[in-house]
Order: C-alpha cells, then sequence, then structure tokens
C-alpha cells in the first residue's frame, strides 16, 4: 500500500509514501505509515520518516547508497542495516535502525523502494551528488558553529 510520487515543481526532491511494517517477536507486525524522502539540497542522503505517534514523527537520515546496495545485499554497519528480501517477506526489504534506546525492525515493499530510488535517480544520478553540493553553504554552516 503506496501513494504515488510527490516532488517539488522544480524537481529537486522526490517524496514516497509507504507503509513500514514494524516487526516485533511474537506477534504479527505492526503497519506503521512512512515516507521516503530526498532532496537535490543533501544528495548523498535518504530520509526514512515514521509517522502515526501521538508525539510526531521520527526521521533517519541514512546514505542513499545504503539504501540502494541494500536492494540486492545486505549492507550497512552501525545505526542502519539494510537487508534484501528477507525470508519471512521475500517481496520486502528489511531496514533495521539501531539507537541507544533500543532498535526498530521495519519492512518496506522492495517495489517501493525500487520505485523510489529510481525517481531519486532523476533528480541526481548516481556519482553525480558531487555537482550538486553547496560548498559555499557548508563552510557557512560549519564556520556558525565555530563562533
Amino acid at each position: 500500500m503506496t501513494q504515488p510520487f510527490s516532488g517539488a515543481a522544480d524537481g529537486a526532491s522526490v517524496t514516497h509514501e509507504v507503509v513500514a511494517h514494524v516487526v516485533v517477536a511474537y506477534e504479527p507486525p505492526v503497519s506503521l505509515p512512512a515516507e521516503l524522502h530526498y532532496d537535490r539540497t543533501d544528495p548523498y542522503a535518504v530520509c526514512l520518516s515514521l509517522g502515526g505517534t501521538p508525539t510526531g514523527t521520527v526521521d533517519w537520515v541514512f546514505a542513499r547508497s545504503l539504501l540502494s546496495e541494500g536492494l540486492s545485499r545486505p549492507t550497512g554497519v552501525g545505526d542502519v542495516l539494510v537487508i534484501p528480501r528477507h525470508r519471512c517477506h521475500r517481496h520486502s526489504v528489511r531496514i533495521v535502525l539501531r539507537s541507544t534506546a533500543g532498535a526498530a525492525v521495519l519492512d518496506i515493499a522492495a517495489s517501493a523502494v525500487t520505485a523510489f530510488l529510481q525517481q531519486t535517480d532523476v533528480v541526481v544520478p548516481p556519482g553525480a551528488e558531487g555537482l550538486h553540493i553547496d560548498l559555499d553553504r557548508v563552510v557557512a554552516e560549519l564556520m556558525a558553529g565555530s563562533e
């Protein structure tokens, strides 16, 4: 169950609403609305927003390449792991999110992740991310933190 893409009028971003199935031990998965977002201003990253909670959304930002590579092989070290077509759900991508507060295991339809990544490739082709970084802005942000 996904909704179509939406994007900025200038084609600089992609948003795709998906359903994340939260895996709970010895219980049926819990469905949670989620959103995958990509923006040309941060060309190496994607954002996974988990919503529908009384306190709002929880955002996880990680490498677009991690999500892409995770479609074909287990990948990731640390806070985010992506595992393709998990044995229990062959048409999904498993994303494991870890923090000091604990871990969450999510299954998202592989077709939705693939479609999202194809749209991001239109905005910024893989390998061309460096052409879209505003180095002046990055330096200004770094310098602002040093004052």
